[in-house]
């Protein structure tokens, strides 16, 4: 089967027509941006009209973040704003190079630009950061394992892996044993494992944290990556700036202590992720359609919705 194929992922897929990618790409060679985003905006509005659970998600996290009750026009902005950052993936795979500065938070995830290494590197779907595999994998040379949900009509997956030269290479996340068999070929590698950290779907392990005016969970698999595999962890997002840049904000590193208790690495852990949270919401705050998750929002505490605890 081919990534294209929706049954690969059990039927999963990413909106859209299968030639999707290819018409964007095609629309942005042929016309001028100036007539090119006001189509892009009205592929959105198309978007909007046939998407109404996404839009229900987009309502209620925007209820959120937003000082006052979302409007149309609202969840309108926060949709455009997802298919700008795609657009911006698409652009970047075929060539374009974007820059990317580092805010001094992310001077962890900078020196590991600079130096390479074993490391797990978290992100989230928000904002630029899906930019990171294509900057690390495409402009900086770095190899990197990604860990992916395999799912159909996946254009900017493909794109990237090709783009990067095998820089980035790809661990399936839909099956236990290849997600296994993926995680030991890049251990073994020394490259760097990246993940999302946002998405409690199908996690083994999560933890609540204090996330948007309420106890939530998240997965904290990374830090049992950690553990495992001895390597450090760093979390960043990416947020996108006038003028084709973006910004790169993240964490400290966290790193495997000698002697350590598995009770203190666990109480590090979860101020390490609490620490990451507060950034990024601070940064959703104040960039409030950055927030690229159009399903239910993480599972506040009592809610019966989370998966087992502990990192």
């Amino acid at each position: 089967m081919t990534q294209r194929d929706p049954r690969a992922a059990g039927g999963r897929r990413n909106p859209g027509p299968e030639w999707g990618y290819g018409f964007l790409l095609a629309c942005d060679r042929l016309l001028p941006e100036g007539l090119f985003r006001p189509l892009r905006a009205i592929g959105t509005m198309v978007a909007l009209a046939f998407m109404p659970e996404q839009r229900r998600h987009s309502r209620d996290y925007l209820a959120l973040v937003l000082p006052a009750r979302p409007t149309v026009r609202d969840v309108f902005r926060h949709f455009f704003a997802c298919e700008e950052a795609l657009m911006a993936k698409l652009r970047v795979a075929n060539g374009l190079d974007i820059p990317c500065e580092f805010d001094p938070s992310a001077s962890a995830a900078e020196a590991w630009f600079v130096a390479g290494g074993p490391i797990l590197l978290g992100t989230f779907h928000v904002g630029a950061s899906d930019m990171l595999g294509f900057q690390i994998g495409c402009h900086e040379k770095r190899r990197v394992y990604l860990v992916r949900r395999r799912v159909g009509n996946s254009g900017d997956t493909e794109r990237l892996s090709a783009a990067s030269g095998g820089n980035v290479r790809f661990i399936w996340g839909n099956e236990a044993s290849e997600l296994v068999f993926g995680l030991k070929a890049a251990a073994d590698s020394g490259d760097a494992i990246a993940l999302q950290c946002d998405r409690i779907e199908n996690a083994r392990q999560t933890e609540e944290f204090e996330f948007l005016g309420a106890r939530r969970s998240f997965p904290t698999t990374i830090y049992r990556l950690a553990r495992v595999l001895g390597r450090p962890v760093v979390l960043t997002v990416g947020v996108p700036l006038p003028g084709g840049r973006s910004r790169l904000y993240g964490t400290p590193l966290f790193g495997p202590v000698a002697g350590e208790s598995r009770e203190a690495s666990r109480a590090r852990a979860h101020a390490h992720f609490q620490g990451f949270l507060r950034m990024v919401e601070g940064l959703l705050r104040e960039r409030p359609y950055l927030w690229f998750n159009f399903i239910p929002l993480n599972p506040a505490a009592g809610s019966g919705a989370g998966g087992a605890t502990g990192p």
